[in-house]
Protein backbone atom coordinates (compact mmCIF):
# COMPACT_ATOMS: atom_id res chain seq x y z
CA UNK A 1 0.00 0.00 0.00
CA UNK A 2 1.15 3.69 -1.13
CA UNK A 3 2.49 5.86 1.78
CA UNK A 4 -0.24 6.98 3.61
CA UNK A 5 -2.16 10.67 2.78
CA UNK A 6 -1.64 12.73 5.58
CA UNK A 7 -4.68 15.05 6.37
CA UNK A 8 -4.79 18.28 8.33
CA UNK A 9 -8.31 19.44 9.30
CA UNK A 10 -8.67 23.40 9.67
CA UNK A 11 -12.54 23.79 11.50
CA UNK A 12 -13.81 21.30 14.42
CA UNK A 13 -17.23 22.70 14.16
CA UNK A 14 -20.11 20.31 13.08
CA UNK A 15 -18.77 19.47 9.75
CA UNK A 16 -15.38 19.25 11.04
CA UNK A 17 -15.78 17.29 13.82
CA UNK A 18 -18.27 15.03 11.36
CA UNK A 19 -15.14 14.89 9.37
CA UNK A 20 -13.22 13.46 12.32
CA UNK A 21 -15.75 11.14 12.88
CA UNK A 22 -15.67 10.02 9.50
CA UNK A 23 -12.41 9.63 8.91
CA UNK A 24 -11.32 7.37 12.07
CA UNK A 25 -15.19 5.09 12.48
CA UNK A 26 -14.41 4.05 8.59
CA UNK A 27 -10.34 4.16 8.74
CA UNK A 28 -10.23 0.87 7.38
CA UNK A 29 -12.99 1.03 4.00
CA UNK A 30 -11.76 4.06 3.38
CA UNK A 31 -8.06 2.72 3.06
CA UNK A 32 -9.38 -0.14 1.16
CA UNK A 33 -11.02 2.13 -1.14
CA UNK A 34 -8.24 5.09 -1.55
CA UNK A 35 -5.74 2.20 -1.48
CA UNK A 36 -3.86 3.89 0.81
CA UNK A 37 -4.21 4.94 4.47
CA UNK A 38 -5.72 8.52 4.86
CA UNK A 39 -4.21 9.99 8.19
CA UNK A 40 -5.76 12.85 10.29
CA UNK A 41 -2.29 14.64 11.44
CA UNK A 42 -3.29 17.96 12.31
CA UNK A 43 -6.17 20.35 13.43
CA UNK A 44 -6.90 23.36 14.63
CA UNK A 45 -9.98 25.14 15.99
CA UNK A 46 -11.19 28.09 18.37
CA UNK A 47 -11.10 26.17 21.12
CA UNK A 48 -8.50 22.88 22.03
CA UNK A 49 -11.02 22.19 25.58
CA UNK A 50 -14.32 21.73 24.10
CA UNK A 51 -15.73 18.90 24.12
CA UNK A 52 -16.87 17.49 20.43
CA UNK A 53 -17.01 13.69 21.35
CA UNK A 54 -13.33 12.14 20.53
CA UNK A 55 -10.09 13.09 21.67
CA UNK A 56 -7.64 15.16 20.12
CA UNK A 57 -4.57 13.62 21.77
CA UNK A 58 -3.62 11.73 18.68
CA UNK A 59 -3.27 14.65 16.47
CA UNK A 60 -0.91 17.99 16.66
CA UNK A 61 -2.96 20.81 17.88
CA UNK A 62 -2.45 24.61 16.09
CA UNK A 63 -3.81 27.54 17.59
CA UNK A 64 -3.38 29.15 13.72
CA UNK A 65 -4.90 27.17 10.73
CA UNK A 66 -2.77 29.33 8.61
CA UNK A 67 0.38 28.34 10.46
CA UNK A 68 -0.79 24.78 10.85
CA UNK A 69 -1.33 24.70 6.64
CA UNK A 70 2.74 26.06 6.51
CA UNK A 71 3.98 24.10 9.02
CA UNK A 72 2.65 20.71 9.51
CA UNK A 73 4.20 17.88 7.67
CA UNK A 74 0.87 17.19 5.39
CA UNK A 75 -0.45 16.52 1.81
CA UNK A 76 -4.38 18.06 1.88
CA UNK A 77 -5.97 20.28 4.36
CA UNK A 78 -9.72 20.15 4.58
CA UNK A 79 -10.84 23.78 5.48
CA UNK A 80 -13.82 23.53 7.41
CA UNK A 81 -13.98 27.31 9.06
CA UNK A 82 -16.78 28.92 6.57
CA UNK A 83 -17.28 32.47 5.40
CA UNK A 84 -15.91 33.81 2.14
CA UNK A 85 -13.09 36.30 3.68
CA UNK A 86 -10.67 36.06 6.44
CA UNK A 87 -9.45 32.87 7.86
CA UNK A 88 -10.65 30.66 5.20
CA UNK A 89 -9.67 32.43 2.79
CA UNK A 90 -5.93 33.02 4.06
CA UNK A 91 -6.19 28.84 5.03
CA UNK A 92 -6.76 28.37 1.63
CA UNK A 93 -4.22 30.60 -0.34
CA UNK A 94 -1.34 30.07 1.88
CA UNK A 95 -2.18 25.91 1.55
CA UNK A 96 -1.78 26.15 -2.65
CA UNK A 97 1.11 28.41 -2.16
CA UNK A 98 3.33 25.35 -0.63
CA UNK A 99 1.54 22.91 -2.23
CA UNK A 100 -1.07 21.09 -0.66
CA UNK A 101 -4.09 19.85 -1.68
CA UNK A 102 -7.42 21.94 -0.54
CA UNK A 103 -10.83 20.14 0.35
CA UNK A 104 -13.51 22.71 1.67
CA UNK A 105 -17.04 23.19 2.28
CA UNK A 106 -17.43 26.71 1.94
CA UNK A 107 -19.79 27.98 -0.86
CA UNK A 108 -19.86 31.11 -0.17
CA UNK A 109 -15.74 31.19 -0.43
CA UNK A 110 -15.67 29.43 -3.68
CA UNK A 111 -18.51 31.61 -4.68
CA UNK A 112 -16.85 34.73 -4.91
CA UNK A 113 -13.10 33.54 -4.84
CA UNK A 114 -12.92 30.05 -6.51
CA UNK A 115 -11.44 31.29 -9.77
CA UNK A 116 -8.79 32.78 -8.29
CA UNK A 117 -8.07 29.87 -6.10
CA UNK A 118 -8.65 27.22 -9.08
CA UNK A 119 -6.45 29.27 -10.87
CA UNK A 120 -3.93 29.55 -8.15
CA UNK A 121 -3.98 25.35 -7.51
CA UNK A 122 -3.57 24.45 -11.13
CA UNK A 123 -0.80 26.64 -11.24
CA UNK A 124 1.09 24.67 -8.68
CA UNK A 125 -0.52 21.39 -9.46
CA UNK A 126 -3.00 20.49 -6.47
CA UNK A 127 -6.15 19.76 -6.39
CA UNK A 128 -9.16 22.42 -5.33
CA UNK A 129 -11.99 20.11 -4.61
CA UNK A 130 -15.72 21.59 -3.01
CA UNK A 131 -18.59 18.66 -3.15
CA UNK A 132 -19.46 19.56 0.41
CA UNK A 133 -19.81 22.90 -0.82
CA UNK A 134 -23.08 21.95 -2.50
CA UNK A 135 -26.14 20.30 -1.71
CA UNK A 136 -24.47 18.45 1.69
CA UNK A 137 -24.32 14.94 0.50
CA UNK A 138 -25.46 15.04 -2.64
CA UNK A 139 -22.90 14.30 -4.76
CA UNK A 140 -23.45 16.61 -7.62
CA UNK A 141 -20.16 17.98 -8.38
CA UNK A 142 -19.13 14.69 -9.12
CA UNK A 143 -22.03 13.77 -11.73
CA UNK A 144 -21.75 17.17 -13.38
CA UNK A 145 -18.12 17.11 -14.31
CA UNK A 146 -17.53 13.51 -14.16
CA UNK A 147 -20.91 10.84 -14.58
CA UNK A 148 -22.86 13.96 -17.10
CA UNK A 149 -19.68 15.10 -18.89
CA UNK A 150 -20.97 13.86 -21.79
CA UNK A 151 -23.77 15.62 -22.14
CA UNK A 152 -25.20 18.98 -23.35
CA UNK A 153 -26.89 20.64 -20.70
CA UNK A 154 -29.48 23.12 -21.11
CA UNK A 155 -30.49 23.25 -17.54
CA UNK A 156 -30.45 22.93 -13.95
CA UNK A 157 -32.12 23.71 -11.25
CA UNK A 158 -33.04 22.45 -7.31
CA UNK A 159 -33.79 22.77 -3.69
CA UNK A 160 -30.36 23.66 -2.64
CA UNK A 161 -31.15 25.45 0.93
CA UNK A 162 -32.71 22.99 3.68
CA UNK A 163 -33.85 25.20 6.27
CA UNK A 164 -36.29 27.44 3.76
CA UNK A 165 -37.40 23.70 2.00
CA UNK A 166 -38.20 22.69 6.12
CA UNK A 167 -39.99 26.44 6.49
CA UNK A 168 -41.61 25.78 3.52
CA UNK A 169 -43.06 22.08 4.64
CA UNK A 170 -44.01 22.97 7.64
CA UNK A 171 -46.35 26.22 7.34
CA UNK A 172 -48.00 23.62 4.47
CA UNK A 173 -48.11 20.46 6.40
CA UNK A 174 -48.80 22.17 9.97
CA UNK A 175 -50.57 25.40 9.04
CA UNK A 176 -47.47 27.44 11.21
CA UNK A 177 -46.63 30.81 10.49
CA UNK A 178 -43.38 32.03 8.97
CA UNK A 179 -41.95 33.24 11.91
CA UNK A 180 -43.41 30.33 14.19
CA UNK A 181 -41.47 28.12 12.09
CA UNK A 182 -38.53 29.70 11.69
CA UNK A 183 -37.79 30.24 15.72
CA UNK A 184 -38.71 26.28 15.66
CA UNK A 185 -35.90 25.81 13.09
CA UNK A 186 -33.81 27.85 14.97
CA UNK A 187 -34.16 25.72 18.05
CA UNK A 188 -33.47 22.33 15.82
CA UNK A 189 -30.59 24.01 14.49
CA UNK A 190 -31.27 24.13 11.06
CA UNK A 191 -31.40 27.96 11.05
CA UNK A 192 -28.85 30.24 12.75
CA UNK A 193 -29.52 32.31 15.30
CA UNK A 194 -29.16 35.10 12.29
CA UNK A 195 -31.04 33.55 9.41
CA UNK A 196 -30.59 36.24 6.99
CA UNK A 197 -28.10 33.66 4.40
CA UNK A 198 -31.15 31.30 4.46
CA UNK A 199 -34.39 32.92 4.50
CA UNK A 200 -33.01 35.52 1.98
CA UNK A 201 -31.33 32.73 -0.67
CA UNK A 202 -27.76 34.08 -0.14
CA UNK A 203 -26.95 30.88 0.77
CA UNK A 204 -28.71 29.25 -2.21
CA UNK A 205 -27.01 31.70 -4.91
CA UNK A 206 -23.35 30.71 -3.57
CA UNK A 207 -24.65 27.54 -4.52
CA UNK A 208 -26.26 27.93 -7.86
CA UNK A 209 -23.38 30.16 -8.88
CA UNK A 210 -21.19 27.20 -8.40
CA UNK A 211 -23.64 25.08 -10.19
CA UNK A 212 -23.78 27.25 -13.02
CA UNK A 213 -20.25 27.52 -13.55
CA UNK A 214 -20.07 23.76 -13.47
CA UNK A 215 -22.85 22.93 -16.08
CA UNK A 216 -22.27 25.28 -18.44
CA UNK A 217 -18.30 26.07 -18.03
CA UNK A 218 -18.90 29.67 -16.96
CA UNK A 219 -16.80 31.94 -14.72
CA UNK A 220 -18.51 31.85 -11.46
CA UNK A 221 -21.19 35.13 -11.53
CA UNK A 222 -22.54 35.47 -8.16
CA UNK A 223 -22.89 38.87 -8.58
CA UNK A 224 -25.47 37.65 -11.69
CA UNK A 225 -28.10 35.43 -9.73
CA UNK A 226 -31.01 37.62 -9.04
CA UNK A 227 -31.41 36.66 -5.57
CA UNK A 228 -34.80 36.62 -3.54
CA UNK A 229 -36.19 34.89 -0.37
CA UNK A 230 -39.16 33.38 1.29
CA UNK A 231 -39.86 36.12 4.10
CA UNK A 232 -43.27 37.61 2.23
CA UNK A 233 -44.74 33.81 1.97
CA UNK A 234 -47.81 33.27 3.72
CA UNK A 235 -49.59 30.74 4.88
CA UNK A 236 -52.61 31.87 2.22
CA UNK A 237 -50.14 31.84 -0.74
CA UNK A 238 -49.35 28.36 0.66
CA UNK A 239 -52.80 27.50 0.70
CA UNK A 240 -54.07 29.46 -2.46
CA UNK A 241 -51.05 27.20 -4.42
CA UNK A 242 -52.38 23.60 -3.21
CA UNK A 243 -55.60 24.74 -4.97
CA UNK A 244 -54.44 25.48 -8.30
CA UNK A 245 -52.87 22.53 -8.01
CA UNK A 246 -48.96 23.96 -6.70
CA UNK A 247 -46.73 23.46 -4.29
CA UNK A 248 -44.30 26.12 -2.94
CA UNK A 249 -40.59 25.98 -3.18
CA UNK A 250 -37.27 28.18 -3.40
CA UNK A 251 -35.53 27.15 -6.75
CA UNK A 252 -32.13 27.95 -7.59
CA UNK A 253 -32.09 27.69 -11.51
CA UNK A 254 -29.59 28.43 -14.32
CA UNK A 255 -30.55 28.20 -18.30
CA UNK A 256 -28.28 28.82 -21.25
CA UNK A 257 -30.15 30.67 -23.92
CA UNK A 258 -28.64 32.00 -27.04
CA UNK A 259 -28.94 35.19 -25.01
CA UNK A 260 -26.85 34.65 -22.25
CA UNK A 261 -27.24 33.00 -18.87
CA UNK A 262 -30.22 32.88 -16.52
CA UNK A 263 -29.29 32.61 -12.79
CA UNK A 264 -32.28 32.50 -10.51
CA UNK A 265 -33.38 32.02 -6.79
CA UNK A 266 -36.84 32.91 -6.15
CA UNK A 267 -39.43 31.44 -4.28
CA UNK A 268 -42.08 29.81 -6.49
CA UNK A 269 -45.01 27.71 -7.21
CA UNK A 270 -44.27 24.06 -8.95
CA UNK A 271 -46.95 21.48 -9.92
CA UNK A 272 -47.44 19.15 -7.61
CA UNK A 273 -46.80 16.43 -10.29
CA UNK A 274 -43.30 17.40 -10.43
CA UNK A 275 -41.04 15.17 -8.39
CA UNK A 276 -39.49 18.17 -6.98
CA UNK A 277 -42.70 19.54 -5.64
CA UNK A 278 -42.66 16.37 -3.63
CA UNK A 279 -39.63 16.98 -1.61
CA UNK A 280 -39.96 18.27 1.73
CA UNK A 281 -38.58 18.79 5.23
CA UNK A 282 -34.60 19.75 5.17
CA UNK A 283 -33.68 17.59 2.55
CA UNK A 284 -32.07 18.93 -1.34
CA UNK A 285 -33.02 17.99 -4.64
CA UNK A 286 -31.18 19.00 -8.23
CA UNK A 287 -32.17 18.08 -11.16
CA UNK A 288 -30.07 18.51 -14.62
CA UNK A 289 -31.48 18.32 -17.80
CA UNK A 290 -28.99 16.87 -20.77
CA UNK A 291 -29.18 15.71 -24.13
CA UNK A 292 -28.73 12.47 -24.03
CA UNK A 293 -29.85 11.33 -20.70
CA UNK A 294 -33.12 13.90 -20.05
CA UNK A 295 -33.78 14.27 -16.79
CA UNK A 296 -31.76 13.29 -13.99
CA UNK A 297 -32.07 13.58 -10.44
CA UNK A 298 -30.58 13.99 -7.39
CA UNK A 299 -31.98 13.86 -3.65
CA UNK A 300 -30.82 13.47 -0.67
CA UNK A 301 -30.13 15.34 2.88
CA UNK A 302 -28.10 18.99 2.32
CA UNK A 303 -26.90 20.07 5.75
CA UNK A 304 -25.34 18.38 8.96
CA UNK A 305 -22.42 16.21 10.21
CA UNK A 306 -22.59 13.32 7.95
CA UNK A 307 -24.37 14.35 4.46
CA UNK A 308 -21.48 16.89 4.63
CA UNK A 309 -18.96 14.99 5.96
CA UNK A 310 -19.43 12.45 3.53
CA UNK A 311 -18.81 15.09 1.11
CA UNK A 312 -15.67 15.93 2.21
CA UNK A 313 -14.29 12.31 2.69
CA UNK A 314 -15.35 11.97 -0.72
CA UNK A 315 -13.28 14.39 -2.34
CA UNK A 316 -10.19 13.32 0.19
CA UNK A 317 -10.23 10.02 -0.83
CA UNK A 318 -10.24 11.56 -4.71
CA UNK A 319 -6.80 12.87 -4.01
CA UNK A 320 -5.52 9.72 -1.46
CA UNK A 321 -6.47 7.69 -5.45
CA UNK A 322 -4.48 10.67 -7.14
CA UNK A 323 -7.51 11.30 -9.34
CA UNK A 324 -7.73 14.62 -10.22
CA UNK A 325 -10.09 16.88 -12.75
CA UNK A 326 -10.48 20.46 -13.13
CA UNK A 327 -12.06 22.50 -10.46
CA UNK A 328 -15.10 23.88 -12.60
CA UNK A 329 -14.80 20.63 -15.08
CA UNK A 330 -12.35 22.81 -17.61
CA UNK A 331 -9.24 24.53 -17.13
CA UNK A 332 -10.01 27.81 -15.36
CA UNK A 333 -8.24 29.92 -18.83
CA UNK A 334 -11.11 27.93 -20.79
CA UNK A 335 -14.06 29.12 -18.49
CA UNK A 336 -16.13 31.83 -20.60
CA UNK A 337 -17.66 34.70 -19.81
CA UNK A 338 -21.40 35.16 -20.63
CA UNK A 339 -24.17 37.75 -20.37
CA UNK A 340 -26.28 37.74 -17.31
CA UNK A 341 -29.64 37.90 -18.17
CA UNK A 342 -31.48 40.65 -15.69
CA UNK A 343 -34.81 39.16 -13.75
CA UNK A 344 -36.67 41.78 -15.60
CA UNK A 345 -36.11 39.58 -19.16
CA UNK A 346 -37.39 36.81 -17.60
CA UNK A 347 -40.35 35.20 -18.87
CA UNK A 348 -42.87 33.24 -17.07
CA UNK A 349 -46.67 32.65 -15.65
CA UNK A 350 -47.39 33.84 -11.85
CA UNK A 351 -49.61 34.14 -8.65
CA UNK A 352 -51.30 37.33 -7.68
CA UNK A 353 -52.65 38.05 -4.36
CA UNK A 354 -54.15 41.40 -3.90
CA UNK A 355 -55.71 42.78 -0.62
CA UNK A 356 -58.51 45.27 -1.52
CA UNK A 357 -61.43 46.95 -0.25
CA UNK A 358 -64.67 45.52 -0.83
CA UNK A 359 -66.64 48.04 -3.37
CA UNK A 360 -67.88 48.45 -6.50
CA UNK A 361 -65.52 48.46 -9.23
CA UNK A 362 -62.23 47.27 -8.04
CA UNK A 363 -61.88 44.38 -10.12
CA UNK A 364 -62.82 46.31 -13.65
CA UNK A 365 -59.76 48.67 -12.29
CA UNK A 366 -57.24 45.77 -11.85
CA UNK A 367 -58.06 44.16 -15.03
CA UNK A 368 -58.01 47.49 -16.92
CA UNK A 369 -54.19 47.72 -15.60
CA UNK A 370 -53.80 44.13 -16.90
CA UNK A 371 -55.27 44.38 -20.22
CA UNK A 372 -52.91 48.11 -20.75
CA UNK A 373 -49.63 45.72 -20.10
CA UNK A 374 -50.91 42.95 -22.39
CA UNK A 375 -50.77 40.65 -19.53
CA UNK A 376 -53.41 37.84 -20.02
CA UNK A 377 -55.04 36.39 -16.99
CA UNK A 378 -55.50 32.91 -16.76
CA UNK A 379 -57.98 32.58 -13.33
CA UNK A 380 -59.28 34.81 -10.52
CA UNK A 381 -60.40 33.87 -6.95
CA UNK A 382 -62.05 36.49 -4.80
CA UNK A 383 -63.35 35.16 -2.01
CA UNK A 384 -66.49 36.34 -0.35
CA UNK A 385 -66.75 39.08 2.10
CA UNK A 386 -65.00 38.86 5.64
CA UNK A 387 -65.15 40.97 8.91
CA UNK A 388 -62.35 42.99 7.96
CA UNK A 389 -61.50 45.85 5.87
CA UNK A 390 -59.89 43.78 3.02
CA UNK A 391 -60.57 40.68 1.16
CA UNK A 392 -58.37 38.91 -1.00
CA UNK A 393 -58.26 38.52 -4.65
CA UNK A 394 -56.20 35.80 -6.17
CA UNK A 395 -55.34 35.34 -9.92
CA UNK A 396 -52.90 33.33 -11.93
CA UNK A 397 -51.47 35.29 -15.47
CA UNK A 398 -50.17 33.53 -18.50
CA UNK A 399 -46.42 33.70 -19.37
CA UNK A 400 -45.67 37.41 -19.65
CA UNK A 401 -42.44 39.20 -19.56
CA UNK A 402 -41.10 40.36 -15.53
CA UNK A 403 -40.64 43.42 -16.58
CA UNK A 404 -44.44 44.19 -17.76
CA UNK A 405 -45.55 42.23 -14.55
CA UNK A 406 -43.50 44.96 -12.22
CA UNK A 407 -45.13 47.71 -14.05
CA UNK A 408 -48.11 46.34 -13.52
CA UNK A 409 -48.16 45.27 -10.23
CA UNK A 410 -46.56 48.79 -9.14
CA UNK A 411 -49.70 50.35 -11.19
CA UNK A 412 -52.15 48.40 -8.74
CA UNK A 413 -50.27 49.01 -5.73
CA UNK A 414 -51.06 52.41 -6.51
CA UNK A 415 -54.81 51.89 -6.58
CA UNK A 416 -56.82 53.36 -3.59
CA UNK A 417 -59.07 50.12 -3.13
CA UNK A 418 -55.57 48.53 -2.92
CA UNK A 419 -55.12 48.72 0.93
CA UNK A 420 -51.63 46.30 0.60
CA UNK A 421 -48.80 45.75 -1.96
CA UNK A 422 -48.94 43.07 -4.33
CA UNK A 423 -47.99 39.92 -3.03
CA UNK A 424 -46.39 37.61 -6.70
CA UNK A 425 -44.85 34.43 -6.81
CA UNK A 426 -43.40 33.39 -10.40
CA UNK A 427 -44.86 29.13 -11.52
CA UNK A 428 -42.33 27.43 -12.97
CA UNK A 429 -43.56 25.22 -15.52
CA UNK A 430 -40.19 23.41 -15.54
CA UNK A 431 -40.11 22.21 -19.22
Amino acid sequence: MSNPLRVAIAGLGTVGAGTVSLLTKHRDLIARRAGRNVDIVAVSARNSEKDRGFSLNAYDWYDDPVAMVKEADIDLVAELVGGEEGVAKEVCKAAITVGRHVVTANKALMAMHGDALASEAEAVGVSLNYEAAIAGGIPIVKALREGLSGNQINRVYGILNGTCNYILTEMRENRISYEAVLAEAQKLGYAEADPSADVDGVDEAHKLALLASLTFGTRVDFAGVYTEGIRRISIEDIDYADEFGYRVKLLGSARMTENGLEQRVFPCMVSKDKAIANVDDAYNAVVVHGDFVDDTMYEGRGAGAGPTASAVVADIVDVARGFSVPTFGVPVADLINVESIPIERHWGACYIRLMVRDEPGVIADITAVFREEEISIESMLQRARSQTEAVPIVLTTHACEEAAMRRTLKRIGALDSVVEQPTMIRIETLN
